[in-house]
C-alpha cells in the first residue's frame, strides 16, 4: 500500500498535466461548454506551462537533475519555444495553423511526453525520482530563507506577468494607419492597358476596387464622370475591415473630344466631401 501511495505522489504533477489537457480539449471542443474563464485559463495552461512542463520531465525524471524553481522556469520556457515549432510544422501539412489542428497537436505531444516522463519515472527508484513535495509546499517551504522564499516568488510572478503580457499582444489586433484603398485597373487586371484612346460608341472597359483598411465598417458609394457629366453611381458598398470590393465597368463615350476627363470619385458614409478621387483622360475619335 505505501508502495501504492509512493508511485502515485512521485506522478501526481503527470496526472494533473494530462488530466488538465483533457479538460482544456473537452472545454474547447464540445458545444454544452460555454465557460469562457475556465477555457481561457486551462487554454494558457497547456500553452504556457504544461506542454513545456511534460518535455522537462521526460528529460529530467530524476529529483537531483534540477531543483523546483529551474522546473518551473525551464517549462515556461520550453514552452514558448515548443508552441510556435508545432506551428510551423503544422504551416506546412494540409491543415495548417488553425484552432483544432493547433489543439490536438498540443494535446498529443504534453500528453505522449508526459507519459514518457511517467514510465522513466517508474524505472527509477523511489528515493531518486522527482516528485512534487506537495507537505513541503503547503507548509511555504519554497526556500531556505526568507529571502529565498522572495526571490522564488518574484521570479515566478515575473514569468507568468511575462507570459500574460505575451498572450494579450497576440491576441489584441494591431492598429495601423487607418486608410481605403481605391483603385483601377485595366481589362487585364494590371494598372495598365488603359482604354484611354477609343471611338465614338465604341465601349471602354475598366475594373473598379476598393479595400477597407479602416478597422471599422464602412459604407461606400462611387460616383463616375465623364466630361463632368454623372454616368453611373455606385452606391451601398459595405465592406468590413480588410474586405475588398472589385466589379467591371464599362462606360461608352457619345462624344468626341481629346483628353477628356474620366473621373472615379469615392465616398464614404458620413462624409460630404469625395474621400479618394481617381481619374483617366480619353480621347475619343470619330468612326473611322
Amino acid at each position: 500500500m505505501e508502495l501504492l501511495k509512493s508511485d502515485f505522489l512521485g506522478g501526481a504533477d503527470i496526472l494533473f498535466v494530462i488530466f488538465s489537457t483533457i479538460l482544456c480539449v473537452l472545454f474547447i471542443l464540445a458545444p454544452l461548454l460555454n465557460e469562457n474563464t475556465v477555457r481561457i485559463v486551462l487554454s494558457f495552461l497547456l500553452v504556457f506551462f504544461t506542454c513545456g512542463y511534460s518535455f522537462t520531465a521526460a528529460l529530467f525524471p530524476r529529483k537531483d537533475d534540477l531543483d523546483g524553481i529551474e522546473r518551473v522556469t525551464l517549462s515556461f520556457g520550453l514552452s514558448i519555444v515548443i508552441v510556435p515549432l508545432l506551428g510551423l510544422i503544422l504551416n506546412y501539412t494540409p491543415f495548417g495553423i488553425r484552432l483544432i489542428p493547433m489543439l490536438i497537436a498540443l494535446s498529443v505531444f504534453t500528453i505522449s511526453f508526459s507519459l514518457f516522463a511517467w514510465i522513466r519515472r517508474m524505472k527509477l527508484s523511489p528515493e531518486e525520482r522527482f516528485s512534487v513535495p506537495f507537505e513541503k509546499l503547503l507548509k511555504t517551504n519554497l526556500g531556505q530563507s526568507v529571502l529565498d522564499k522572495v526571490l522564488s516568488i518574484l521570479l515566478i510572478a515575473s514569468i507568468v506577468i511575462a507570459c500574460i503580457a505575451l498572450v494579450y499582444v497576440a491576441v489584441t489586433p494591431k492598429t495601423g494607419e487607418k486608410f481605403t484603398e481605391f483603385y483601377i485597373l485595366g481589362p487585364n487586371r494590371m494598372a495598365s492597358s488603359y482604354p484611354t484612346d477609343i471611338e465614338v460608341g465604341e465601349e471602354g472597359k475598366v475594373i473598379i476596387g476598393v479595400v477597407n483598411h479602416e478597422y471599422e465598417n464602412v459604407t461606400y458609394r462611387i460616383v463616375v464622370r465623364f466630361d463632368n457629366d454623372t454616368i453611373a453611381i455606385i452606391d451601398n458598398i459595405k465592406l468590413t475591415h480588410g474586405e475588398k470590393w472589385e466589379r467591371n465597368f464599362i462606360f461608352k463615350p457619345e462624344k468626341i473630344g481629346e483628353n477628356i476627363k474620366l473621373e472615379f470619385i469615392l465616398y464614404r458614409e458620413g462624409l460630404d466631401e469625395p474621400y479618394r478621387i481617381l481619374h483617366l483622360w480619353i480621347t475619343v475619335s470619330g468612326r473611322k
